[in-house]
């Protein structure tokens, strides 16, 4: 299903002059890519959150854990 917005001429131009300058051929493929990045931007918040919250429960199950950088260095020396 199709819609209908009105928009002022000024903004037009510019979201038409801003698909252009991206390379794209109208304002609907503008819309579209605005909308593609707002997806994947909300995508990677969430698998952020996510991310902390298994931090969390990992640290309330087993404290913090030790930095493990320095056993990675004797590793690699033998």
């Amino acid at each position: 299903m199709s819609q209908t917005l009105t928009i002022p001429d000024v903004l037009y131009l510019q979201l038409e002059t801003t698909a252009r300058m991206r390379g794209l051929k109208s304002i609907e493929q503008l819309l579209e890519l605005w909308q593609s990045r707002e997806n994947e931007r909300h995508q990677r918040q969430e698998t952020v959150r996510r991310i902390d919250a298994l931090r969390e429960r990992i640290f309330a199950t087993y404290g913090e854990m030790p930095d493990s950088t320095a056993l990675i260095r004797e590793d690699r020396e033998r």
